[in-house]
This record gives C-alpha cells, structure tokens and sequence, in this order.
C-alpha cells in the first residue's frame, strides 16, 4: 500500500510539473479526465497528491493506531483508487474507491473517538468527514475549487488533532481549547461558504487558517523542543517552519478579494498544501514511518537538506505566483519536486542506515 501510495505521488508530481510547464516522462495517459467538469484544474495533480497519497499513508496510520484488519480496507481502497486515476480508468472508479476509504477511515477514527472521547480524537474525526464531503463533492461533479477547502479540512484538521494530541505534555488552558473550538467551526463555516460560491472567496476560510497558524504557534510544544539538539530540533524546526506556511497561505486567502487561477490560487494552495502539510510530512516521517513500516529511521544531519529545498522552493514558486512571473513559478514547481525526491532518498538511505547498524550490532 506505501509503494502504491508512493507511485500515486510520483504520478501526481509529474502531473503539476505538465501544468508547469515541464516535459516529465510519463505514460500518455488521459491526465485531464479527473472530474466530468474538466475544470481549471487541468490534470489529476491534486486528487493523486491528496487522495492517492495522503489518503493512503494517514489511512495507513490510523489503521496500525486501530489494530483491526477491516481498518486496512481504508488505505487499500485510497491506493487503488490512485493506480486507477493513473491508469486513466474511468474517473468514477476511482473516485468511489477514494470514497470507500474515507468512509472506512470515517469509521476508523469515530471507534478511536468512542474509545477516548477527547477534543484531539473529535479533531481527527472532523478532519476524515472533511475528506468524506470532499469525496462526495467530487462524485457528486463539483469543481476541484470547490473541493479543495474540504480536502485542505481533511490534511490541516487531521495535523491539528495530532498536533493537539501531543499537547498533553504541555496542555493548554480552558481559553486555550475554546479557542480552538471556535477556530475550527469557523473553518467549518468557511468551508461551507467557499463551496457554495462560484467565485474563489475564501476570507472566513483564512481567517480562521490564520488564527489556527497563531494558535499553533502559541501552544505547539515545538516552541519549546526547537532548544535541543538531534532529532527533537529537526522535528521542532519542521513544526515550526511548517505554522509559518500556514500563516502566510492564510494571509494569501484573506488578503485577496477574489484568488485568481495561476496567481493567488496558486500561492494559496501551495503555501498550505506543500509549505504547511509536507513541512509536517517531513517532520513526522522519523517517527510515523518506522511505526507503520517497522524499520528503524536513525537522525541524520542530512535530513535538513530536504527541508531547506521545500522551503527555498516555496519562496520562488510562490513569488512567481505572486509577482506573474512564469520562470519563477516553473522553477518553483521544479525545485518543490527536487524536494520530495531529496526527501525519499534521504529516508530510503536512513532506513538503510539504520539497518546497517542493526546487522553491525547483532
């Protein structure tokens, strides 16, 4: 299922390096058929990036978190769903796969919330029946515009609760958690809001990305665990840098009367989607991965490297939106890639590290 999600990213990594611009050597299949509007969002970058991937490896998690063999359907059904959008099958199949594991993951995560009924468990829970509207948004044939705020609650809610769950090291106050509260019923509201527009308002939507940036920043541990040294560093400065994507995606959307495809859409969903979610990614790997997989991820200063490209590439492709400047947004795109390649080979050769020490120790 981890190499099916992995060639869902590579497919959807080529995908928005075709809409860049750029030659990426993949098979000619039909990119453009992802939805029966063929809208704006000219190939099936996003679903493979969100569903295909995303989809797959926190439904993966979750389903190791549950212990339940039936939990496994959910990242089996996000899976296939991306190997049929990139076999160019009919859009429906895949879309009803992707569906199926956010209805399982749904179900999943509500038996954790029954289980432990806490703010963090009701977080997660949103953040999966986010991902189920969202789906049926896109059977149901609305735009990936209006898709997007529902996928954007699925990645961003599902980071908070986890985010939050961590937070009982350092818990934060009854105003704290209310605030929280109210952040995330006026993402809900945003979503609604946005969805039902024709055009790209997104304001009560950024408001809330914004205070949620703020409040994380505030309250997250990593304020505190940036201080040391190691792998704790590296997962506060991922944290950290990640929150400040957020912020400025939301100042992109609030600040913007109208997001205009190719410009501000852009810088939008690309300062939340790669700068914000993938910071995380890039953080939590040490730690998801060798739980899901079984492998052991030993720290290395190598894992910077990754980070530093994200980030630097977000910096060109994002002004290059901003600015309309296309060079700047193609190299953007291409060095956002670069990135995530960085990022695979710098796991993949801490994994073999960490295997190599394991063999010298026995």
């Amino acid at each position: 299922m981890l190499v099916a999600g992995f060639i869902s990213l590579a497919f959807g990594i080529g995908g928005g390096l075709l809409r860049l611009g750029w030659h990426f050597p993949l098979p000619s299949l039909n990119l453009a058929n992802i939805s029966p509007a063929n809208i704006s969002l000219e190939n099936m970058h996003g679903p493979l990036m969100v569903c295909g991937f995303l989809g797959t490896v926190i439904a993966l998690e979750r389903a190791v978190a549950i212990s339940q063999r039936w939990a496994y359907l959910a990242p089996l059904a996000a899976a296939i769903g991306g190997l049929a959008l990139i076999l160019a099958l009919p859009w429906r199949i895949g879309a009803n796969l992707i569906t199926i594991s956010s209805i399982v993951l749904g179900i999943a995560t509500a038996k954790i919330f029954i289980r432990q009924q806490a703010l963090f468990t009701f977080t997660l829970l949103l953040g999966c029946l986010s991902w189920l509207i969202g789906n049926a948004l896109w059977l149901g044939g609305f735009g990936i515009a209006q898709i997007a705020p529902w996928w954007i609650g699925f990645l961003v809610l599902t980071i908070a609760g986890e985010r939050l769950e961590l937070s009982r090291f350092l818990p934060p106050s009854l105003t704290g958690k209310t605030t929280f509260i109210l952040i995330i019923s006026l993402f809900l509201v945003g979503a609604v809001l946005t969805t039902l527009s024709n055009q790209q308002h997104v304001q009560i939507l950024s408001a809330a990305l914004l205070a949620l940036a703020i409040w994380l920043l505030r309250q997250d541990i990593a304020r505190h665990t940036i201080k040391q040294k190691g792998l704790t560093r590296f997962i506060a400065v991922c944290l950290l840098s990640g929150y400040l994507w957020l912020l400025v995606g939301a100042l992109i959307g609030l600040l913007s009367p109208q997001l205009m495809f190719g410009s501000s859409y852009d810088a939008f969903l690309h300062a939340i989607l790669v700068g914000f979610v993938f910071s995380m990614i890039f953080g939590h790997a040490p730690i998801i991965f060798p739980a899901v997989a079984k492998v052991k991820i030993p720290y290395h200063a190598t894992f910077y490297l990754p980070l530093i490209v994200l980030h630097a590439s977000l910096i060109a492709r994002i002004s290059g939106d901003l600015l309309q400047n296309q060079h700047s947004r193609s190299l953007g795109g291409a060095l956002n890639a670069i990135a995530l390649l960085l990022f695979i080979l710098s796991t993949a050769s801490a994994v073999i590290r960490g295997k190599c020490a394991h063999h010298e120790s026995t």
